[in-house]
């Protein structure tokens, strides 16, 4: 799915105008879901002063859970994708107090190096990311120390924040995360990094 519409208006989130990036290119991202982490890796190595921000609600955190996802497809798209993959085991895990980190993450420029130590623990080690132990080893990667992991993760006040980002990408066309937004075009689905890489070589004005 694309979308010509800005789910943030014309504000640009804090880490990218500190950045003075040329281009608008954020990653909204939910660590409960197995696409995170497929395109997370490629969204890295592909993008130059990528902003990282987390989202989620209701309808877009539908169907895209460990729990709800078609575990077959994941799987044979991990293998396609060259990478590794080790569901969690037991119940669908909670992201919200990891999610809590990675808005810190996100505030302080470190939004990449927290995502992909997150979904690496979860899909490719099956750890428990808001297990307290665990979420220090991917805290600690972001250069967030304990005590300041521990604050974010218990600040229930960032889950607004979160919530209505995720509600203005469905306001803009989003249905499904990870979500890559270009300038004013979104592209939706982890399927979608491509697109969006190639549309961020190309004038925005000439993208669909």
């Amino acid at each position: 799915m694309t979308s010509n519409v800005t789910p943030l208006g014309r504000r640009r989130p804090a880490a990218v105008r500190r950045r003075q990036v040329a281009s608008l290119i954020v990653f909204y991202f939910d660590l409960g879901s197995p696409y995170t982490y497929l395109a997370a890796e490629r969204a890295d190595r592909m993008f130059a002063g990528l902003a990282w921000v987390p989202a989620t609600c209701a309808r877009l955190r539908r169907g895209a859970s460990v729990d709800d996802v078609d575990r077959a497809a994941v799987a044979l798209r991990a293998e396609t994708l060259g990478l590794p993959l080790i569901w969690p085991v037991g119940a669908p895990p909670s992201v919200v107090r990891a999610m809590r980190v990675a808005s810190l993450a996100a505030e302080r420029g470190a939004g990449a190096a927290f995502v992909l130590a997150a979904t690496r623990l979860t899909f490719c080690g099956s750890f428990d990311i808001d297990d307290p132990e665990i979420l220090v080893v991917a805290a600690s990667g972001a250069g967030i120390d304990t005590a300041q992991m521990s604050d974010a993760a218990d600040d229930a006040g960032r889950d607004a924040a979160i919530e209505a980002t995720g509600r203005r990408l469905v306001a803009a066309g989003a249905g499904r995360l990870p979500v890559l937004q270009v300038e004013q075009t979104l592209f939706c689905g982890e399927d979608r990094v491509g697109d969006a890489a190639i549309a961020a070589r190309i004038p925005a004005s000439t993208v669909g």
